[in-house]
């Protein structure tokens, strides 16, 4: 079996974290001629407990440490800062190998914990609200720059599991266009021999690509989130511009066509932008569209950032849009902002990116 990974901007050695289970074994009998049950402690140095070099993984012995040094790499993602929120959420920045720099998010909430990562270094898609969207795209994270957030992340809460129940990969970038280490990726934070979460624990989010979405349904059980924001073509063309690629009844197809057999509801994600699609009509027209969907619907007041003048609807505002879609049978919950104060809350991510990473010289938005 040909092992398959992600390439990585300066890789001279093959990253471990970048091998699926299956892979790091065949890794292990082709490059360093040890027999299966090597890959299985290697694997567990490194989801189980955390490893983040050769040296400590005690169990194997001197000999192969050094070779596997020679081959292959465990490179942690480096936290440079570390922003706490008084809400209790805290904001991790990662510097990465070629200097780039991306940021994760933890949020405590009654007995459980949400990491949320990010996927790409900036944003392509240009969504006009997001303050992510105004960086561009510098690249796609690797598999393993994808799973170690989540490595890094737990050794900051202690290294137990139990603290990080819930991934959602509504970071920096937009996923679906990252697709297969994302996918890969995942398939290590569900796989038993590392953190064994549910899929239904495990969320990605996406601005609507269509294709990529078919996809998705066949290649992985993770639970799907969709930035919808708009009720019409016109206000989604215009604040979302993937929509003039993908309308709106071409995304409610495929969201229609989407199975839940094995999953969590389908979760609609709403950003409430004052005066442009906040209106009680919107509400109605959004109550139609997610009655053709299993779904659940999260409105998110707006976050305002430096880099936009959009505004909030006041809290009134967001209690009648909310109750129109309750009204009609929608299961609506209003997301409540957390890390405001640290740049760290829903289209708000990049700032510390944008400040302490190298450059970013990235693509224009996505059509």
């Amino acid at each position: 079996m040909p092992i398959m990974r992600a390439m990585r901007p300066d890789e001279t050695k093959i990253d471990l974290r970048d091998l699926t289970f299956d892979e790091l074994k065949e890794f292990v009998r082709e490059h360093l001629e040890e027999k299966p049950y090597r890959a299985k402690q290697i694997y567990e140095w490194l989801y189980r407990h955390g490893a983040n070099s050769f040296e400590e993984m005690t169990s194997l012995k001197k000999e192969l440490r050094l070779h596997l040094q020679a081959v292959a790499s465990v490179d942690p993602l480096e936290i440079t800062e570390i922003l706490k929120s008084e809400d209790g959420t805290e904001k991790l920045q990662f510097r990465l190998q070629d200097g780039a720099a991306v940021e994760a998010v933890l949020i405590p909430n009654e007995g459980r914990m949400t990491l949320c990562l990010s996927t790409q270094v900036g944003c392509a898609m240009g969504c006009a609200f997001c303050f992510t969207g105004t960086l561009k795209l510098s690249r796609n994270l690797t598999q393993a720059e994808i799973v170690d957030q989540y490595r890094q992340a737990l050794r900051h809460v202690g290294g137990d599991r139990a603290w990080i129940s819930n991934v959602v990969l509504m970071g920096m970038g937009e996923p679906l266009q990252n697709l297969d280490n994302v996918v890969r990726a995942c398939d290590i934070l569900m796989d038993d021999n590392a953190y064994g979460l549910s899929a239904r624990r495990v969320t990605v989010s996406t601005s609507g690509l269509v294709p990529q979405i078919r996809e998705l349904q066949e290649r992985s059980p993770i639970s799907l989130a969709v930035s919808l924001n708009a009720t019409t073509d016109e206000v989604r063309s215009r604040i979302m511009p993937v929509n003039r690629r993908y309308p709106m009844e071409e995304l409610i197809r495929a969201l229609e066509e989407f199975p839940n057999p094995r999953r969590a509801r389908i979760l609609i994600e709403y950003v409430l932008l004052a005066g442009v699609n906040d209106g009680l009509d919107d509400a109605r027209r959004l109550a139609v569209i997610a009655g053709r969907i299993q779904c659940k619907v999260n409105l998110i007041p707006f976050n305002p950032h430096e880099r936009s003048d959009f505004r909030p609807p006041t809290p009134e505002h967001v209690l009648a849009f909310q109750n129109i879609l309750l009204n009609a049978g929608i299961n609506t919950f209003c997301r409540q902002s957390r890390g405001q104060d640290i740049h760290g809350a829903c289209g708000m991510l990049g700032k510390g990116a944008a400040d302490g990473g190298e450059e970013t010289r990235g693509t224009e938005p996505s059509p």
